[in-house]
């Protein structure tokens, strides 16, 4: 067996904390890839090193002074390398930075230094191999990530080494010049270098020990979820769980590659596996809960317009033009409610009014702002009977007015709808009729 490990910010954000991850790498010879994060926060007033980064780079994009700045982040590293007793120097890279960073390499490159600076700290403790990345992870003229071409060339380099660290986040374009992922994308390159190494599980090293069914700074101490499908996670991610990132899942998806999401502060504890398919039913008859606050719904009526062909489209094809993306689209006979995201939609909102009543003549439009979206997510609903009315229920219980309720055809997850204002109660209610009252 082989694993890929992965390490978040706050796991490597001190000498102490590279100790606690020396030992879980060394504890166990199967963990050969390690895929580093840039240091993190040390307490929380501290700043994570990618910010201190953005902030050197924007000083050097208005030509002022941003060595004080650098000395910092130098500073840093030193604190770190002197921890861990190395004696190693990164007085050669941080001369080419200040120099790439004179020359405005760009905000990409300023932000991949953190990831590319610690993996080579971690090579020189672990005494692993370094690859930096822009050699082996790559974007095509776009900006798009270019998987086949990452595959064949890293696959190659990881055969050539026994043990390796490849920083996390970034890769290079087409011209060598350096793109980064979106902001927590070491979670997509831990699994690339999974599906490109072949290996067994993804191990990915954070600071809680995996995910919970709600968010804990709504419902205290929450369940953990044990196991949960890409499916399901993806459900989850999408509005708002944030513990993984959630393009990471694709590439060890098409190969079946399980994740593990582990706490570097708790290493005994196992964590939540991310699968394909399980036959294992969940404790509950949820998997997960979670929501995002910030939506409006456009409501449109018209007479007949079930008749109408191609109303649906050409309602929708008023936010197309408009360049704002939909959520979701609950509809009767004469109704029909678009769900968008409400800082999108705000500045543009008498333009699609327009071009609604343009392209479809409606009779009435109404527009309604300060909404939220809850997924209850769960594989274990779709052979329970009642779960909808269980969710009305505990809701109408909390005095908590529903303004839309969608269901998947897979019967994976419902989405409901209410004002932001009612948004932790809906979760709390929801929570304890599925969870505490199944205790």
């Amino acid at each position: 067996m082989s694993k890929v490990v992965k390490f978040g910010g706050s796991s490597l954000a001190s000498a102490e904390q590279f100790q606690k991850v020396g030992k879980i790498i060394q504890a166990d010879p199967e963990r050969r890839y390690v895929v580093p994060s840039a240091p993190g926060k040390r307490s929380k007033n501290d700043t994570k090193v990618t910010d201190m980064l953005y902030a050197c780079y924007d000083l050097a994009e208005k030509d002022q002074d941003f060595g004080a700045v650098l000395d910092q982040i130098k500073a840093r590293y030193q604190e770190i390398i002197d921890g861990l007793g190395l004696k190693l120097s990164l007085d050669k890279e941080f001369k080419t930075i200040q120099q790439r960073f004179s020359e405005k390499a760009g905000r990409d490159y300023a932000a991949s230094r953190g990831e590319y600076l610690n993996g080579i700290v971690m090579a020189d403790y672990l005494g692993f191999d370094f690859i930096d990345a822009a050699t082996v992870i790559f974007f095509d003229e776009e900006g798009n990530f270019d998987g086949d071409t990452t595959d064949r060339i890293l696959s190659e380099k990881l055969a050539e080494c026994q043990r390796a660290v490849i920083p996390g986040f970034y890769g290079a374009l087409p011209d060598g010049r350096i793109k980064t992922f979106s902001r927590g994308g070491s979670d997509v390159t831990g699994s690339i270098v999974a599906k490109a190494a072949k290996v067994d599980v993804y191990e990915n090293w954070t600071d809680v020990s995996g995910f919970m069914i709600a968010d804990p700074r709504i419902i205290a101490n929450p369940a953990g979820i044990e196991v949960i499908t890409y499916r399901e996670l993806r459900e989850l991610s999408y509005m708002g769980a944030g513990v993984l990132h959630e393009d990471a899942i694709f590439p060890v998806r098409q190969q079946g590659i399980p994740i593990n999401i582990r706490n570097t502060n708790a290493p005994e504890d196992n964590g939540t596996w991310i699968v394909g398919s399980t036959c294992q039913k969940s404790k509950y008859v949820i998997t997960g809960i979670a929501g995002k606050k910030g939506f409006c719904a456009i409501n449109i009526e018209k007479d007949k317009m079930n008749s109408e062909i191609g109303f649906g489209r050409r309602v929708l094809q008023a936010f197309e033009e408009n360049g704002i993306s939909f959520e979701h689209v609950p509809s009767g006979i004469d109704t029909m409610t678009v769900f968008v995201h409400q800082d999108e939609f705000m500045h543009k909102e008498q333009k699609v009014v327009s071009a609604i009543n343009r392209l479809t003549k409606p009779d009435t439009i109404d527009i309604e702002s300060d909404l939220a979206l809850i997924a209850v997510v769960g594989r274990g609903m779709k052979s329970t009977r009642g779960t909808a009315g269980r969710i009305f229920s505990a809701l109408a219980h909390a005095n908590v007015n529903v303004k839309m309720i969608d269901q998947g055809s897979s019967e994976l997850n419902i989405i409901i709808g209410v004002e932001n204002a009612d948004f932790e109660t809906a979760i709390k209610a929801i929570y304890d009729i599925f969870v505490l009252t199944a205790l």
